[in-house]
């Protein structure tokens, strides 16, 4: 049987590695406190990498650790020097876009795959072929490339491709944005974004200084840069049979709710696929799954030429009712679950559990106990652990969510 097309996660810090892993990634994307595009996601020191490839290795999941920023003279240095380092955990990529970061990766850490990140622009045969020619095992293809050009480019150039299929996707080409540095003084560039484009917007005419005019707002502004997010879930088959090897989230600095809910979802329609390839059918749950995480209304994005799809998002930016994260089962007690708690849980609270496989599980915290003495709870706050007694017991990094009711949204 062909190879699986991989399923790559991002994550910010250890408990998102261990959702990520918990829920099904094959691969996972992290990276250090320097020298990546994600600088506020949290990431790892360097011991916490060592840390984090020992466990993600030892559950048979790939890492590839991102330094995709673009390079200034002073820190060339440090970075061949942050690069060797690392080789020494055998990390399975580096993910670069400056070609001259590139140069350093293959002097100071020969041992170890380089992909080219999508800040780099690949957006032709011709260009995938140049960074093989180099020595790059993998291109993450430009965002902006309809779906037939990338068939070709996989097809054609010799080398593995990713791209992304779920996600954010910012106002820029290929991630390459100066309004965070104009506007704030941090560059995008260079990890530093701090969102502007989600920012609200008005027009002022020059000579009616302070009326402003709204353009197609609602109540929490104007969305002039604010773009849907990206899913192609219903599309699996079309880009596994483009010969794309691998199928990238985005979301360093998402929390772990958003991140075990895309990773699942993605997990089992992969599987599902390849199950029985030309029986293959959109789940209502899948769907049912992603439309109750917080998005800004989703769209297909460059894949297939539909112009309605790369417009800014004008309307309400999330769903009417979302998952409200509760807690995170750290494991067992007996008949209890010890629960690590994130929002507000009373007894009596309908709540639902994600588990590894399957859809979510609805139950009820029937009691609420103190970790300690064992005491009896009616609420259970914010960043306690207690113990909760469920009708059944369900496993480590499962999450437990309040329940709501479905509010699918897909642009028509």
């Amino acid at each position: 049987m062909t190879k699986k097309v991989e399923l790559l996660a991002p994550v910010g810090n250890r408990e998102k590695l261990e959702i990520a892993v918990h829920y099904g990634a094959d691969a996972v994307y992290l990276a250090g406190k320097d020298f990546s595009l994600r600088n506020f996601s949290g990431n790892f020191t360097l011991d916490e990498l060592g840390e984090a490839l020992d466990y993600a290795h030892g559950q048979g999941v790939k890492v590839y650790i991102a330094c995709n920023a673009f390079a200034r003279n002073h820190e060339l240095e440090a970075i061949g020097d942050y690069l060797a380092a690392l080789s020494r955990f055998e990390p399975d990529a580096f993910i670069i876009a400056d070609p001259g970061v590139f140069a350093i990766a293959k002097e100071a850490a020969p041992g170890v795959d380089v992909h080219v990140s999508t800040q780099a622009n690949v957006t032709s045969i011709a260009s995938a072929r140049f960074w093989k020619g180099m020595g790059a095992s993998r291109v993450i293809l430009a965002r902006e490339l309809p779906l037939e050009q990338i068939r070709e480019i996989a097809g054609q150039s010799g080398i593995e491709v990713e791209t992304f299929v779920h996600g954010a996707m910012c106002i820029s080409y290929s991630g390459r944005c100066l309004l965070s540095a104009f506007m704030a003084n941090r560059d995008s560039n260079r990890g530093q974004c701090c969102h502007p484009c989600r920012w609200k917007y008005h027009v002022v005419e020059e000579l009616r200084p302070g009326q402003y005019y709204p353009i197609m707002e609602d109540d929490r502004g104007a969305y002039i840069f604010n773009s849907r997010d990206l899913c192609l879930l219903e599309h699996l088959p079309k880009l596994i049979e483009a010969g794309i090897r691998s199928f990238k989230i985005e979301g360093r600095m998402k929390g772990v709710n958003y991140l075990a809910s895309v990773v699942k979802t993605y997990r089992e329609a992969i599987d599902a696929y390849y199950d029985d390839p030309s029986g293959f059918q959109v789940r209502p749950e899948w769907l049912e799954e992603l439309s109750r995480i917080s998005s800004r209304k989703y769209c297909t994005g460059f894949y297939f030429g539909d112009p309605r799809d790369v417009e800014p998002n004008y309307e309400n930016t999330s769903p009417d009712t979302i998952h409200r994260f509760a807690g995170k089962i750290l494991g067992v007690d007996g008949d209890l679950c010890v629960l690590e708690v994130r929002n507000k849980i009373f007894q009596g609270d309908p709540v639902e559990i994600l588990p590894q496989k399957g859809p979510a599980v609805a139950d009820v915290a029937q009691e609420i106990l103190d970790r300690e003495d064992r005491s009896p709870k009616e609420l259970a706050q914010n960043n306690t652990t207690v113990l909760v007694r469920l009708s059944r017991t369900y496993n480590p990094n499962d999450l437990l969510r309040m329940g709501v009711e479905s509010s699918y949204q897909y642009r028509e």
